[in-house]
């Protein structure tokens, strides 16, 4: 007997071993495929000069192409083969998220479980690989009529670029469907976060060079620090921020044994919506003023107006923006939650909120509170990304240490901190199972 037990210990040994090391491959894994991916944004796309396509860019950079510069992590600054990077699947995404809400057959899918997700996910490749071809074919030709940085411009190019291009971007959702599989985290939103943080050192290093050359104050420069900190702080007090709904269970009779009722709760985040409201507004509003600079400040006096309001920091660009993140936060919110049915499977389940009566009241009141905490979540936004973007146009500040950036940023490391933790706890739970089973056999 007391040999059975010393075996079992041994083993219970060697597995909790095992599992530590399986984490240290999913955690070099993740980082090998990051690695990858880097090397790829300093891959130039064939037929172009990277030394004036640099040149040009940095005239541009205060538009939409620097926003997506910094997604891109400075791909599109290198005009490099993932220049895309991964925003045509993260667009793909919210267009079929969109699509769910008003097809009734995508919503079936939906409703199937595992097997419609994968139907949905092959939706989503499939989309991917059309907005990707759009968006390609619309660089190589914005590239052809960029002075002259491409260097034999013409149908053979135009083909080359896309096909690279969708490529990149193509291997890029792949590489981040295996890190969510084997490594640690959701991929994609890894690739975005390290896009991100590789491109913050220079841009600190920038903001400290326009402090030696004068350009920027001391004081100035401790106010962004000292504002980085506090939004950093701001952000992980939120994005842990949850309302509990309690959520009661009936008793319930097994044979002849009576259970008491259970109790749970419902966790409804603050911040529902995400870093999307801030991405979408964002671009809208860049979107005249990448035009405008492209077409060299020609078109209608109109035009012209509107893309000069429409500039960082001016009264109009603010008012729009502080508008459009609360309309995408309630409608994203929208889009994502569904109160009916959660107060449907809660039905279903026999659970029910105290105090009101399932189904259609229970939906109500779900509503209610989901858009009294979605103000504070809009509001929430607003700061984060308005207060950084003062900076920007008044001090010169690069997009990298902005609200958004900020946000995406430290929303991931803490999922991944999250994730990396649950997986870590699961195995100390199944020791534990392990250990109680050791004792009962040594009884």
């Amino acid at each position: 007997m007391a040999s059975a037990a010393e075996q079992l210990a041994a083993n219970l040994n060697f597995s909790a071993f095992a599992k530590a090391d399986e984490l240290k491959k999913r955690i070099w894994f993740t980082l090998g495929a990051l690695l990858v991916y880097r090397l790829g944004t300093y891959v130039p796309l064939p037929g172009i000069d990277p030394n004036i396509w640099s040149q040009i860019f940095k005239s541009q950079a205060g538009g939409i192409l620097g926003m997506f510069n910094m997604f891109a992590g400075g791909g599109i600054n290198r005009m490099a083969i993932f220049a895309l990077n991964i925003m045509p699947y993260i667009s793909a995404s919210i267009i079929l998220q969109l699509l769910t809400t008003v097809s009734p057959q995508l919503e079936a899918l939906k409703k199937e479980g595992e097997s419609g997700r994968k139907v949905i996910n092959q939706y989503t490749r499939y989309l991917t690989v059309v907005l990707a071809m759009f968006q390609a074919y619309g660089i190589a030709v914005g590239l052809e009529g960029a002075g002259n940085v491409v260097a034999e411009p013409g149908l053979f190019f135009r083909l080359s670029t896309t096909i690279t291009l969708v490529g990149g971007t193509m291997f890029l959702m792949w590489l981040g469907e295996q890190i969510t599989s084997r490594g640690i985290g959701n991929g994609i939103s890894l690739i975005i976060m390290a896009g991100i943080v590789a491109e913050l050192p220079s841009a600190i290093a920038g903001t400290l060079e326009l402090g030696r050359q004068g350009a920027l104050s001391t004081v100035l420069i401790l106010a962004i620090i000292i504002m980085a900190v506090a939004v950093i702080a701001l952000i992980v007090f939120v994005e842990r921020a949850q309302r509990r709904l309690l959520i009661q269970y009936p008793k319930r009779q097994v044979g002849n044994k009576m259970f008491e009722g259970q109790s749970s709760h419902l966790p409804l985040k603050l911040n529902t919506a995400g870093v999307i409201p801030p991405i979408f507004a964002s671009s809208l509003l860049l979107l005249p003023t990448t035009i405008a600079q492209f077409n060299a400040g020609k078109g209608p006096e109109w035009f012209q107006w509107l893309t000069t309001q429409l500039s960082h920091g001016r009264p109009l660009f603010l008012f729009l923006y502080l508008g459009m993140i609360v309309f995408f936060a309630f409608f994203y919110t929208a889009i994502v939650f569904n109160p009916t049915e959660t107060a449907d499977n809660l039905k279903k389940h026999g659970g029910f909120i105290p105090g009101i009566r399932p189904g259609e009241r229970t939906a109500e009141y779900i509503d209610y509170v989901l858009s009294r905490i979605t103000v504070v979540g809009a509001i929430y936004l607003a700061i984060v990304c308005l207060v950084p973007e003062i900076l920007i146009s008044y001090a010169s500040v690069p997009f990298y240490l902005g609200g958004t950036s900020l946000l995406i940023v430290v929303s991931v490391t803490m999922d991944t901190v999250a994730q990396v933790q649950g997986y870590l706890l699961a195995h100390q739970y199944e020791g534990l199972i392990r250990k109680s089973k050791l004792r009962g056999r040594r009884k």
